[in-house]
């Protein structure tokens, strides 16, 4: 049920990102406490970006799960933008992270709802 998108305007070749969708898959399970049978990520065709109006490396990043504590999402925060900073080598202060917590009965998986 957790899911995390990831955006940005670094090209990466295919086993860099399947380096990244594994680590990052791994990561948040760990973080969040869940299985990561039930983890989704995925990475986005590289997308024409700007941050502080310059086109230097930068990322943007959505985490949406059922039950995602508020209290956690500063952890969340510093463990997804180191992870990213080490794979795609974006600097922390040039990405943001959407958080979401998703209701149950607005999560579909396997012909139903959490």
């Amino acid at each position: 049920m957790p899911f995390v998108k990831i955006q940005s305007n670094v090209e990466l070749d295919s086993a860099k990102r399947e380096d990244i969708l594994k680590a990052v898959s791994s990561l948040t399970a760990s973080e969040l406490g869940k299985p990561e049978s039930y983890v989704m990520v995925a990475i986005e065709p590289t997308t024409a970006m700007l941050f502080a109006g310059k086109s230097e490396p930068t990322c943007y990043l959505e985490l949406k799960s059922i039950g995602l504590p508020q209290d956690k999402t500063a952890e969340l925060s510093n463990a997804l933008a180191s992870e990213i900073e080490k794979q795609i080598g974006v600097s922390k202060d040039r990405m943001y992270i959407e958080f979401a917590d998703a209701a149950r009965n607005m999560w579909g998986w396997n012909g139903g709802t959490f």
